[in-house]
């Protein structure tokens, strides 16, 4: 039996490490920030034009709300993001639209229950926000924007009649963003596919950095893991879009296995068969004539590479690696990868050969827990405004637009990180704005400086959110200060700093005040699955029965062990205890990856000695995993 003491010390060993703000300042890789970032500023300037032309520079900011669209789901296949653009661009253009009708009714900026009323709708709309970025897996900024739009419409002291012109500009900017998507679509329709496949050969490449040092592994394999994964969801999401029919029938995939025991079939030859004179004569891999490597665009090209990456990947902590040396094979791998994102693919090393795989279909991850934010989101933010407004602050919803970015997290520990970001950014940003504002800049300066500060947020937020925060605390003044002109811009700043700190230490208080037990119920089922998937390919392994259809088993257990590491992590962001033993969560994810590795074994082994296999190059040890709707279903 434990003595109290012990589990005070447990208890504040976990509230110290909740709280702790390490990894705050952490750069991320974002290979596509800078086009994405000129395409946001693109948009927005767009968006802001028309009201300049009709002598109107105030309504501009409207327009440019709408634009935000833009922001929203970065990383996402075109297609994909085509749909969620549209829903955003509604979404945004009815928070402009009810932000504008309840400033006109009740009018927040004379105080009194208007205010209070227009207090409670703000927290409403950041929760729906909230719940809805949650379930659709948009991540960035997400709600608060929405959050965004509702506020500054409800505040910008509008008049029945504005009502309808500022919600028809909201729709102008809003779908101006989505034009814009739909037009990089049409341009570059790789793109998605070029950054997933690069970031996945950036992971391993980091992955066997990791072994060529010695240092531990864990964290580093499991970002390749999901890495190589969202890779090989990304090509079936592009080979779904370009095959004849994706629409109507389902994916039929034409496997290493069904081609050596069965030979392909009528529709995988019918999606796959490509005439003779248009086959490269140049395997994608090897030297060409000049000696050299050329980095061939096209998704074989792309496959092979994730191929390659999955086979390092199962592959690394071995003995006797296949690979040879890991630092050299990292370099090769980022060279590929740099190639990829910049499109010139110049003088690159030769790739070792991969073996002939089974591709994957995509399986989407499990939703973590979305109330539990949602809440949070709802009660950091309604309190943040009911106490800017009882203490009489100007602009008082700066206090529950703090507290809605702080707690636009999955869990404590990621707000207390949101919450040093959004604090040093803040005070930065205000730096910023007040050698803006002391210039005093006109209405089309003010437009030009916003449209700049996107430019550098979208690139910034990228990589930090702090970052981010730096250029936003601006723009949001600015765009303050288009609409509605302050007499003094003094004024305006101390509101800023004012409101944001009041939001950023209430959201902090509701985020340690709502204590629950999802994240901790959520790590021993992955825990379960985990080890129960692991059972399930020991026994395949013992029985020699896996080799006869390896993708389904390596599918179940790599997304099981991907999803355990997730919600381990989860788990330790909150206070609520998981009651796991992590030596039990290490061991599981230890089995895991030797399992990998033996079931691509296998399924090797048993290709090369089924019927009508022929000679192949010589492959490193394992294949990729078959994300199919049958390996989906978890047990």
């Amino acid at each position: 039996m434990r003595r109290p003491s012990l589990h005070r010390a447990a208890r504040a060993r976990s509230l110290r490490g909740v709280l702790s703000p390490r990894g705050a300042l952490a750069l991320q890789r974002a290979d596509d920030a800078l086009p994405f970032a000129l395409r946001a500023a693109l948009v927005t300037a767009l968006a802001a034009l028309p009201p300049f032309l009709t002598g109107r520079p105030g309504d501009a900011v409207f327009a440019m709300l709408g634009s935000f669209t833009t922001t929203f789901g970065r990383p996402l296949p075109h297609a994909r993001r085509t749909r969620v653009l549209a829903g955003v661009a509604a979404a945004m253009t009815l928070c402009v639209a009810a932000g504008s009708a309840l400033g006109a009714r009740l009018r927040p900026q004379d105080g009194g229950a208007g205010a209070l009323l227009v207090v409670a709708a703000t927290a409403l709309v950041a929760g729906t926000a909230k719940l809805a970025c949650d379930r659709a897996r948009l991540g960035g900024l997400g709600a608060v924007m929405l959050l965004f739009g509702f506020a500054v419409a409800a505040h910008a002291a509008p008049t029945p009649a504005e009502v309808l012109p500022r919600t028809l500009l909201a729709a102008g900017g809003a779908a101006t963003a989505w034009l814009a998507a739909l037009a990089g679509r049409l341009a570059h329709p790789e793109g998605p596919r070029r950054h997933a496949v690069a970031l996945a050969l950036h992971e391993v490449a980091a992955l066997l950095d990791a072994e060529a040092a010695g240092t531990p592994r864990t964290a580093a394999r499991h970002r390749a893991t999901a890495a190589v994964l969202d890779a090989y969801r990304a090509l079936e999401a592009e080979r779904q879009r370009t095959r004849p029919g994706s629409r109507r029938t389902p994916a039929v995939r034409e496997t290493a296995v069904t081609r050596r025991t069965h030979g392909p079939t009528s529709s995988a030859r019918a999606a796959f068969a490509r005439p003779a004179s248009v086959r490269p004569r140049r395997i994608p891999g090897r030297p060409d004539r000049a000696g050299t490597r050329r980095a061939a665009a096209s998704p074989e090209h792309a496959e092979r590479m994730v191929d390659l990456c999955w086979s390092v990947l199962v592959a690394a902590g071995r003995r006797r690696p296949s690979y040879g040396d890991p630092a050299g094979l990292a370099g090769v791998l980022r060279a590929h990868a740099r190639a990829l994102v910049r499109r010139r693919p110049g003088d690159l090393p030769a790739l070792p050969p991969a073996a002939e795989v089974n591709r994957p279909h995509g399986a989407r991850p499990l939703a973590p827990a979305l109330f539990v934010p949602a809440l949070r989101m709802v009660l950091g933010t309604g309190l943040a405004g009911a106490v800017a407004l009882a203490l009489g602050l100007g602009h008082g919803y700066w206090a529950a637009l703090s507290a809605a970015a702080v707690l636009h997290s999955v869990d404590v520990r990621t707000a207390t990180r949101r919450a040093v970001q959004r604090t040093l950014g803040t005070a930065a940003g205000l730096v910023l704005a007040v050698a803006v504002l002391g210039l005093r800049p006109g209405p089309l300066a003010l437009a030009g400086t916003v449209v700049a500060l996107e430019l550098l947020l979208e690139y910034a937020v990228a990589r930090n959110y702090g970052l981010g925060v730096v250029f936003l605390t601006p723009l949001a003044l600015l765009l303050t200060e288009l609409a509605a002109p302050a007499e003094r811009a003094g004024a305006l700043v101390l509101d800023r700093a004012a409101g944001s700190l009041l939001g950023i230490l209430l959201a902090l208080l509701c985020a340690l005040a709502v204590v629950h037990d999802r994240a901790a119920v959520r790590a021993r089922r992955a825990l379960a699955a985990c080890v129960l998937a692991s059972a399930q390919a020991r026994e395949a392994l013992a029985a020699g029965r896996a080799g006869a259809a390896p993708e389904v088993l390596q599918a179940r257990l790599a997304a099981a062990v991907v999803e355990l590491r997730e919600a381990e992590d989860a788990a330790a962001g909150e206070l609520w205890p998981a009651g796991t033993d992590p030596a039990d969560l290490a061991r599981a994810e230890r089995r895991a990856y030797r399992l990998l590795g033996l079931l691509a074994s296998s399924g090797r082994e048993r290709a090369r000695t089924a019927p009508g296999t022929g000679p192949g190059p010589v492959p490193l040890p394992g294949s990729p995993p078959s994300l199919s709707p049958s390996a989906r279903s978890r047990p």
